[in-house]
């Protein structure tokens, strides 16, 4: 009876854009050994780059590739934290009926969710009784912070909003940084690597200045930590976060939440990738003359097997090869279509004829420099 009324543990992950969630996640799975996990992941966007990432390292798969039901859920082209009722509760109640093939839950949240609503939907009688959140672990992209930004993009520095003091100099970006921050039971200072001691105690404090006291803050490369850092907090998180600070209002009602969805635009471009090189430099010289704080998405370079992952925050891009092409991506023998190339951006006042063509331009420049 006491394992049948076991609350099963839930992780809610969550940070801006380009934070690192995804490479977290991916890492807990990976060494989670042999915990059985459901993994719900909410983008926003119509492209599910995050869903076919976990795919494509096997989770969510079988070892021929093809799809588990019920391991991988995704809620795409929407925010999570207001789309609890339509997108979260039917996939919840799925996890219900499953409960005893489920040791935890993972959830990634969009790099634009709130995360308080969402932890209050726990409190809700469909699910309560089943599921406890376990922490809410928030990401933190240090040298974005670093910076002075939260999406590491010196177009969108609001220059002229912060040199008038008639105006509101609280960004729908602050805020929800500010908001992702005071949820946290845990906060992640990610891409250490890339601060030196200096900048990192000075995002640290800026971390501590919305937090509770009792929040720990931990550095980390590339999301790798112990597990026993991120797993079995037993925050129970539910029962205390409507005593965190939001800057929205959600109050008891996770459908309440408004918080600027119309501040951000998310769009779809394709390209032919002549390399990783000139592809990644195209990508660059969009993100320069357009407002796009995300770049995330796959390459079809010619002639190889592998199928290349791209990901950019502001200026900032890396890039790794995740698995084959399938047969039925490619054309001809060995060169994968043109269309496979294909990224989301995510930014203020994006048009995706504008950006297609942006890109489009910047490829051609780069083909007429090297021929």
């Amino acid at each position: 009876m006491q394992t049948q009324m076991r609350k099963i543990p839930v992780t809610i992950v969550t940070g801006f854009l380009g934070s690192g969630k995804t490479t977290l996640l991916r890492h807990i799975l990976q060494h989670s050994g042999g915990l059985r996990a459901a993994v719900i992941v909410n983008e926003f966007g119509e492209l599910g780059i995050d869903g076919e990432i976990f795919k494509g390292c096997g989770i969510g798969c079988d070892e021929d590739g093809r799809e588990i039901e019920g391991q991988l859920y995704e809620l795409a082209n929407g925010c999570l934290c207001c789309t609890v009722q339509e997108e979260f509760f039917p996939v919840m109640e799925k996890l219900v009926e499953r409960r005893d093939q489920i040791d935890h839950v993972l959830i990634e949240t969009s790099g634009l969710a709130l995360p308080k609503p969402l932890v209050q939907a726990f409190k809700w009688p469909s699910i309560k009784n089943s599921f406890t959140v376990d922490a809410v672990v928030t990401v933190v992209d240090g040298p974005a912070v670093a910076s002075g930004q939260f999406a590491e993009n010196p177009v969108a520095v609001d220059a002229l909003r912060q040199a008038d003091p008639n105006l509101d100099h609280e960004s729908p970006l602050h805020e929800l940084f500010e908001d992702q921050l005071s949820a946290a039971d845990l906060v992640i200072l990610n891409k250490i690597d890339l601060l030196d001691d200096a900048r990192a105690q000075a995002v640290e404090a800026t971390i501590r200045e919305e937090i509770p006291a009792q929040v720990k803050v931990v550095r980390a490369q590339n999301g790798q930590l112990d597990l026993h850092a991120l797993l079995g907090l037993e925050s129970a998180s539910e029962e205390t976060i409507h005593l965190r600070h939001d800057h929205h209002g959600s109050a008891d009602d996770p459908d309440h939440a408004d918080h600027h969805h119309d501040e951000f635009d998310s769009v779809v471009v394709s390209a032919h990738a002549p390399s990783r090189e000139a592809m990644i430099a195209a990508l660059q010289r969009v993100v320069e003359q357009h407002t796009v704080y995300r770049v995330k998405g796959f390459a079809a370079l010619p002639n190889a097997p592998m199928r290349l992952v791209i990901q950019g925050v502001g200026r900032r891009f890396d890039s790794y090869f995740d698995r084959r092409w399938r047969p039925e991506e490619l054309q001809g023998e060995a060169t994968a279509s043109p269309q496979a190339s294909r990224f989301v951006m995510i930014g203020e006042d994006l048009e995706q004829p504008v950006l297609q063509r942006a890109l489009d331009e910047a490829l051609s420049t780069q083909a007429a420099q090297q021929a």
